[in-house]
């Protein structure tokens, strides 16, 4: 789940550097002709596009014709291929200034408005699946700052793109973004929607909780019962649709995301600690048998642990015990800092609410 960032700073430094003369020559000498953009190609004379088209009809019975000219309209967009690459190697993680990114005066303030807006939804959801109000509004809230910031790609680009022209460099995924396609297909003609006026981030996903397309048609839910999924405007669907998500992966009534934990001074019982990365899988019982020292509320938790390291750049990592909990989070987005954050964020909430 992500968004479109833009900067300016590339265009003050350039100024900074530029000699005198050039700043001070006349508009005319400065002046480059203006160049007609290239449009992007389209994918109507695509091979795979076609055979994807011709498969995807047959296995769902849509008109293949349908999906032919929805394709033909899907252009490549170049932003896409270059977004969807990973940060350069080297990039030193720091969970502090990630944090910092979501956990913010303005972006809890929204949060709360969103809570009030939808207090409805929110415990009926926590009724009917255990999650509790603040970390859905929280996700929402990490996701997309409660719909301010939802992607601005055409959907049928991004995933065309994605699907037929994944880029060199890294782990292809081009199977799964043509699964994605398929699934947004699917979708629109379910919900009689024109796929060439759907708009969400450049890896495809889409509304306020930045589903993908296949997260849409599994999980997603008519919370109001209107007759329509709709997680681009409807917030009670939503909300619903976190819960629900939420739910399907482990989430469990009344457990805590995480307890506070020392991390053994040993390398080695360290490192056999982190092996599993966020899948819990050690008890409370081999987490101290390893040298890590829990909180009294993890000593006493019944199921597994996962030992979370979370890098703060040049300075000691920060290390929380995650319960199923926290691993549910990281099944909306499989990072332990973005999961961090949601629960960062939701404590935030959570406070101000209860001040009120």
């Amino acid at each position: 789940m992500s968004s479109d960032l833009t900067s300016r700073r590339h265009l003050l430094a350039l100024a900074a550097v530029l000699p005198l003369q050039a700043l001070a020559a006349p508009a005319s000498a400065r002046r480059k002709p203006r160049t007609k953009p290239v449009a992007e190609p389209t994918y109507a004379d695509h091979p795979a596009a076609a055979a994807f088209a011709a498969r995807v009809a047959a296995h769902h019975q849509l008109d293949v014709d349908w999906l032919r000219a929805q394709l033909s309209q899907a252009r490549r967009i170049e932003a896409v291929r270059k977004l969807v690459m990973p940060p350069p190697a080297g990039t030193a993680k720091n969970w502090a200034a990630y944090r910092s990114r979501f956990v913010e005066p303005q972006r809890i303030a929204a949060g709360m408005a969103f809570w009030r807006a939808h207090e409805r939804w929110l415990a009926e959801a926590e009724a009917r699946w255990g999650v509790s109000p603040e970390v859905v509004v929280a996700i929402i809230g990490v996701e997309t700052f409660y719909g301010r910031v939802t992607g601005n790609f055409r959907l049928v680009d991004a995933l065309a793109t994605l699907s037929f022209d994944f880029p060199t460099g890294r782990r292809d995924r081009s199977d799964f973004f043509r699964s994605e396609l398929e699934e947004f297909f699917v979708l629109c003609a379910r919900e009689d929607r024109d796929p060439q006026t759907v708009k969400g981030s450049y890896a495809g996903a889409m509304g306020l909780p930045q589903f993908m397309p296949g997260s849409v048609n599994r999980w997603a839910v008519d919370f109001d019962d209107d007759g329509h999924v709709d997680l681009l405007g409807n917030g009670a669907d939503a909300v619903g649709s976190v819960a629900h998500y939420l739910a399907a992966f482990g989430w469990q009534r009344g457990l805590p995301t995480h307890y506070a934990v020392a991390v053994p001074v040993d390398a080695t019982d360290r490192a056999t600690l982190l092996g599993p990365d966020i899948l819990p899988s050690f008890t409370a019982a081999q987490f101290d048998e390893r040298g890590a020292e829990l909180d009294a509320d993890g000593r006493a938790h019944e199921g597994l642990l996962a030992l979370v390291e979370l890098q703060n750049g040049e300075r000691a990592p920060s290390y929380v015990a995650g319960t199923t909990n926290f691993y549910a989070i990281t099944r909306y987005n499989w990072s332990s800092y973005y999961a961090m954050a949601v629960i960062d964020l939701a404590q935030a909430l959570r406070a101000q609410r209860d001040v009120r």
